[in-house]
């Protein structure tokens, strides 16, 4: 997997360029955040830093959602406020990591965001309609009484899930399972987001139901 990682930390940078090198993943590091809207396209994973010298990292994020998919796990210092987490994702960060970044974690969140990408690259077939919703799983086209919406990465893979399954109950742990490739190592509160951020895309009603102490359904 190639890896660029925006770093302003030196410190921080070189451990994790040192231990990602060892195991296979070779690292392109840059401190700014101008440098890695130039360099991404080499990249099969960014790991970004918020607190960049030049442009912040939510800023990269949103430019870099305009260019390319590519997935992005963010780092973020202990005490970085919550609501900026959130809008990471919302702007389609894939996961974050607190630092200090644990190693082994942040390998394993690494190596679930690959299967999670090279599953989403194998042909999906059919189409799914539920009420004025119509998913087409090979496309990724999704509509809304005939007006395309446009999903992240993230959430088409909750609504495919959900599509394949519907009218049945699809329980959290699978969900978190298949769109995360380990439900353990996902974090429960990045799903949540990119629920709701789904649920509100969707529109009211919402066909994507609650199953209390359970998961969820998509249509009756």
């Amino acid at each position: 997997m190639r890896v660029l990682l925006v770093e302003d930390d030196h410190g921080v940078g070189g451990a994790i360029k040192d231990v990602l090198d060892a195991r296979g993943h070779p690292v392109e590091w840059v401190t700014r955040g101008a440098d890695a809207l130039l360099r991404h396209r080499n990249a099969d994973l960014l790991l970004l830093d918020l607190g960049l010298p030049d442009i912040s990292g939510l800023e990269v994020l949103r430019r870099l959602r305009r260019l390319a998919a590519t997935p992005v796990l963010v780092l973020t210092a202990m005490g970085t406020h919550e609501r900026d987490i959130v809008r990471g994702l919302r702007l389609g960060a894939d996961d974050y990591l607190i630092k200090p970044v644990r190693m082994d974690e942040l390998l394993a969140r690494m190596e679930a965001i690959l299967r999670r990408t090279e599953r989403g690259g194998a042909t999906p077939v059919g189409r799914v309609q539920v009420n004025d919703i119509a998913i087409d799983l090979d496309t990724h086209l999704v509509t809304v009484a005939g007006e395309e919406v446009v999903l992240t990465r993230i959430e088409f893979e909750i609504l495919a899930v959900l599509a394949r399954k519907a009218g049945a109950a699809v329980s959290r742990e699978q969900l978190l399972d298949e769109v995360w490739g380990d439900a353990y190592v996902a974090v429960s509160r990045t799903f949540d987001v990119h629920l709701s951020k789904l649920r509100k895309k969707l529109g009211r009603p919402s066909p994507l139901h609650n199953i209390r102490g359970f998961g969820y359904r998509l249509g009756d």
